[in-house]
């Protein structure tokens, strides 16, 4: 009878203990993000840390450098003040959501495109950079748009998780799509010659050619691609704040010389076009 009892403690504890545990992982769930940032005096960002001119690490000093780097920046200190700090988490396009739904990061700005499906998994800000797909091949390359794609035999080097490999197969449907987990594999895949061309956003792929001057952007844009900054779903106040600051930033010409700043001297890459 005792060994029942102490087993029936130990359920009864067990199922205590379980209880508070998804107590917790409910008030995690619905926590105001918002209210926590302000009371810490942190963003905590997600990033890209391998696309040149948005978010890439400096090998010499570690630190992330870019114009979603730098936009962060000055959001943060606009919803927090002058001592509010950024927390940077480096971010994958396929890595990306699952952190964010996990609470790694409170906010995604990683170079993603706001599309109704991933408007089904996380709310966006308003549009801080219209990008364009477009094509980054080896110059001389007989390649020149995306129609030149669509044949069988042709194969279209891109990340996986990114909106750009979709718009392959509605553009280029009789080309194969190989992708690859960074845009760093991605470029030493189109140098080996694994494929005939790279696709993702124009700006992207303009700081890709910059690294490399064997390549170019060719094609202009068959798609239109504006990012927005991704937070969960139910964190309206999160979300409004950071549209709020957005159009501080423009108020007051922050962006208009962040944008300056890293795409201002980009060959081919119009930023006139782009100001706000």
């Amino acid at each position: 009878m005792k060994r029942l009892w102490h087993l029936l403690g130990l359920g009864t504890l067990l199922a205590a203990m379980l209880l508070t545990l998804s107590a917790c992982g409910q008030s995690v769930a619905k926590q105001d993000v918002l209210a926590r940032d302000e009371q810490s005096k942190q963003i905590t960002w997600g990033v890209k840390s391998d696309t040149r001119l948005f978010g890439l690490e400096n090998i010499r000093t570690g630190k992330l450098e870019g114009f979603e780097i730098d936009l962060a920046k000055a959001m943060t200190k606009k919803i927090l003040g002058p001592n509010g700090k950024c927390v940077f988490v480096p971010v994958t396009s396929g890595t990306r959501v699952p952190l964010l739904k996990n609470g790694n990061i409170d906010a995604i700005m990683a170079t993603m495109t706001i599309t109704p499906e991933r408007e089904k998994q996380v709310d966006f800000t308003h549009s801080y950079f219209d990008a364009g797909q477009s094509l980054l091949v080896k110059k001389g390359s007989p390649i020149k748009n995306i129609h030149d794609l669509n044949q069988p035999g042709k194969v279209v080097l891109g990340v996986s998780g990114s909106n750009s490999v979709k718009n392959v197969a509605k553009h280029a449907p009789r080309a194969r799509v190989l992708q690859l987990s960074d845009y760093a594999q991605a470029m030493t895949a189109l140098k080996s010659k694994q494929g005939d061309a790279l696709t993702t956003d124009n700006g992207i792929l303009y700081g890709m050619a910059a690294e490399n001057p064997g390549y170019e952007v060719v094609g202009g844009n068959f798609t239109k691609e504006p990012y927005g900054i991704a937070v969960n779903k139910n964190q309206a106040r999160f979300r409004n704040k950071l549209n709020w600051a957005l159009k501080e930033v423009e108020r007051d010409g922050t962006y208009n010389r962040l944008l300056l700043k890293w795409f201002g001297n980009v060959k081919g890459f119009n930023y006139q076009e782009m100001k706000r």
